[in-house]
């Protein structure tokens, strides 16, 4: 025997601890956190197209339904399906009287779904009166079918069963749903919006005023740093994050140092420091390629920077921190091992590489605003930012829930060329446009066809360095990118991804042509 979980509703706002607005990352986090209170959470989204259709949680042995926008993964719409699965009290007063402990039983698959409050109850006790709503009459329009009367108040709405053969336009609705043809109340709605009609129009699109941290919509909770919305990758090694409310933050690779970082985003969740040398053989490739090609300007797109960044990108998803080590760890230099690290930002959605400067990668090509890469101008032994790892949260892929979704967009004006690439942009339209973007400034034609090759990385594989990844192709030798539709190889796995590079930005793309994380360097 156990007792019910219990939940205050708060109209407009949220359940509970559950605040409309709240991420994906969030919300699955707490509700995971609590396995007692919820032992079962299924997830359902569109595996064709995970960042547009909504994400949905169902929570069966609770009785209600959690939809998130596709886009940004924020929490829209709280759905009650089964009223006797939670008590539900609003201004604490019980939508309906559960029994004080609950029967093992409450909770098996030939449970009927518990009614609701009747709309008396609804009506004179809890919320009040309100506008008339809105009738949705059955498919099959028979007399002894049933509709639905959908009853709106600001920020939340019941609907309740109306025999189909009671319905009339020109009826008193208070009359209609107290009479014996209405049944109590089959389910709740919870939104942000002045009615249900209203919130159905951009329900999935319209601004949240709540943040997407839960705690950050707590009161009394400590100062929380302000949630980064936008991150715009400007080119140049510079990567300007938009925030909630405090004014944009600017990371300049091989400038800003981890006080800077600390100082406007926070303490990190988390730090992981270097400890696996498996992959330093080429770490001898970019040292011996810089020395024959010296600085920036052989060619923008150099497999040494591909292979560099593209490593602590794909170490980003161990079981710990999911961070792991990056390919600048030398043998020959175990101080600069232990000191270069990742913050982990979990909650923001990325990781910034903590290293030794190095010059960063260019600017667009043709840029309205060049923005000039920096030029080690500071001391050798002077930890800087150096990478920063945008993470996508796709549902499906095998780092899912780890980070918070962190969306993106190269920056139009700062590219001056193209415009509309995001983090929800296919990996197909990216590709083509970044080519034509930098068409015309590779050394040679070879070169510029290396950016459609790609590394092929298996992250189920517990072997690969790090636990987390296997090579399984060189990157001048693998398989070229499918087409847009092309489906996939026959017995591939979630955990296999394909790492395409371009100047300054690793792409780690699903095979349903989503980008996972993008890595700028």
């Amino acid at each position: 025997m156990s007792r019910y979980p219990s939940l205050q509703i708060h109209p407009g706002k949220g359940l509970g601890f559950l605040i409309l607005g709240a991420s994906l990352h969030d919300v699955l986090t707490r509700l995971k956190a609590q396995p007692h209170l919820y032992p079962t959470i299924d997830i359902s989204f569109s595996p064709s197209q995970p960042l547009v259709a909504p994400v949905i949680l169902n929570l069966p042995t609770n009785g209600f339904r959690l939809r998130f926008d596709g886009p940004d993964q924020r929490l829209r719409l709280i759905e009650i399906l089964d009223f006797g699965k939670t008590q539900l009290s609003y201004k604490n007063i019980d939508l309906i009287k559960l029994p004080e402990e609950k029967p093992s039983s409450a909770d098996g698959p030939g449970q009927a779904n518990r009614q609701g409050p009747p709309f008396r109850h609804v009506y004179n006790r809890l919320m009040g009166p309100t506008f008339p709503g809105e009738y949705l009459p059955p498919k099959e329009v028979t007399d002894s079918q049933a509709g639905l009367y959908v009853l709106s108040y600001p920020g939340i709405a019941f609907t309740f069963p109306l025999q189909h053969s009671a319905w009339s336009p020109k009826a008193d609705f208070v009359s209609l749903l107290s009479s014996s043809a209405a049944a109590p109340a089959k389910s709740l709605a919870i939104f942000n919006a002045a009615s249900w009609h209203e919130a159905r129009q951009d329900l999935f699109t319209r601004p949240c005023p709540n943040p997407r941290s839960l705690a950050s919509s707590m009161k009394g909770k400590e100062h929380q740093p302000d949630e980064v919305d936008l991150v715009n990758v400007c080119g140049g090694g510079v990567v300007e994050l938009l925030r909630r409310a405090s004014s944009p933050f600017r990371i300049v690779l091989g400038e800003t140092t981890p006080q800077d970082l600390v100082a406007e985003l926070g303490p990190p969740d988390a730090i992981y420091r270097k400890n696996d040398h498996r992959l330093s053989i080429h770490k001898t490739r970019r040292r011996e390629q810089r020395f024959s090609h010296g600085s920036y300007g052989a060619s923008p797109a150099r497999s040494d920077d591909f292979f560099d960044a593209d490593h602590s990108s794909a170490h980003t998803t161990t079981d710990d921190s999911d961070a792991e080590d990056d390919i600048d760890s030398t043998d020959d230099d175990p101080g600069q091992s232990t000191a270069e690290c990742f913050y982990n930002y979990f909650h923001h959605g990325f990781d910034i590489f903590i290293s030794y400067p190095s010059n960063s990668s260019p600017p667009f090509p043709n840029a309205k605003h060049p923005i000039h890469p920096s030029v080690m101008t500071k001391a050798m032994d002077h930890l800087v930012a150096t990478k920063v790892l945008l993470h996508g949260n796709v549902p499906g892929s095998y780092p899912f829930n780890r980070y918070r979704r962190s969306r993106w967009v190269i920056d139009a004006e700062a590219s001056g060329t193209f415009e509309g690439l995001d983090s929800e942009t296919s990996f197909t339209t990216l590709s083509e446009e970044l080519r034509s973007v930098w068409k015309g400034n590779y050394v040679s034609e070879l070169a510029e066809k290396a950016t459609q090759n790609a590394i092929v990385l298996d992250r189920d594989w517990g072997d690969s360095p790090g636990s987390s990844y296997e090579v399984l192709e060189g990157w001048e030798d693998s398989e070229p990118p499918r087409k847009k539709g092309q489906p996939a190889q026959e017995g591939s796995s979630s955990g296999t991804t394909q790492i395409y590079g371009f100047p300054g930005l690793l792409f780690e793309v699903l095979k349903n042509d989503t980008v996972s994380c993008l890595t700028i360097y």
